[in-house]
């Protein structure tokens, strides 16, 4: 079967990927567990800056943000530090979104250990949490409520930095609590709010969530990661959510990742822009701009 390569005309950049090494990841070097985004032994090998850079540029991809995942705890610096290493060699990732326990008593020297980093905008982590033991992450869905977690928030906030938000619609409420809370922080939702229930009550819970979180100005949010529950990735599948997600928060706080290489368990890098692009053929040029390029050139002051 031939490639579909998908030509633009415009600069892209893919705010939401990751490059390994096997060896350090222990999720990845240890034994196949049940996960959100089922088999995954396909995915248990090096994914290099090379291979990413090969799938990446005949789109026309400018530039790109790494998001962390999930290192042996403690390793999170030395993650940034070997990304920051990549980057100085190959030009790719122009961002780096770390990891950091924001509830540690040690989170403000784990943060400025990591500011070393030139290309660290961010910190991802994952608070979502699932009545279904297979989508669970967090250990309690309300993290993001405790004291000690917020101080490290505080802690992030003031060194400039955003956080990636990732939540359940069943969470929604405390996120959008969490975004009113610390107005001068930066959020960007995961995975345009990770819809799993795509059952009429699934579809009106993430909606009346995704409504609150749309109306914080701090929050935009990205189209990425949407063949997570589906393992599939096509138009009917995917514009839904990527139509009702540009209707609340508007071009202006949507943009774009891949979710690479996460994704080439069901589908290419050709297909999700193939996907995409249709999916989003309804947009202006400005606004075509602004999920592909502008809104995280912005956002990770690329």
């Amino acid at each position: 079967m031939n490639r579909i390569i998908q030509e633009s005309t415009e600069p892209i950049i893919d705010a939401h990927h990751h490059i390994w090494r096997v060896a350090a990841v222990p999720w990845l070097a240890g034994p196949i567990l049940p996960r959100i985004f089922g088999d995954y032994s396909a995915l248990r090998q090096d994914y290099t800056a090379e291979e990413l850079i090969s799938e990446i540029a005949p789109h026309g991809v400018i530039k790109s943000v790494y998001i962390q995942i999930n290192v042996a705890p403690g390793d999170e610096v030395a993650e940034a530090e070997w990304v920051q290493s990549v980057a100085d060699q190959h030009g790719f990732p122009h961002g780096i979104v770390g990891y950091a326990d924001l509830a540690s008593p040690t989170v403000e020297q784990t943060l400025d250990r990591m500011r070393a980093c030139a290309n660290l905008r961010g910190i991802r982590q994952q608070l979502h949490w699932h009545e279904k033991p297979l989508y669970r992450f967090a250990a309690r869905p309300d993290l993001m409520n405790d004291s000690a977690w917020r101080s490290g928030l505080r802690a992030l906030e003031a060194r400039g930095l955003l956080f990636e938000l990732q939540v359940f619609a069943s969470q929604m409420d405390d996120a959008a609590k969490l975004a009113r809370d610390f107005p001068g922080l930066q959020f960007v939702l995961l995975h345009a709010g990770m819809l799993e229930d795509r059952s009429a009550g699934g579809w009106a819970l993430w909606r009346q969530g995704m409504q609150k979180l749309a109306a914080c100005p701090n929050v935009s949010t990205k189209l990425s990661g949407l063949g997570t529950f589906e393992h599939a990735c096509s138009v009917a599948l995917w514009q839904p959510v990527i139509r009702e997600t540009l209707a609340l928060f508007g071009a202006e706080r949507c943009l774009y990742g891949s979710n690479y290489p996460i994704e080439k368990l069901w589908t290419t890098y050709d297909r999700i822009m193939a996907v995409m692009q249709e999916c989003t053929a309804h947009l202006g040029a400005s606004e075509r701009r602004a999920v592909y390029h502008d809104n995280a050139l912005r956002l990770y002051r690329l």
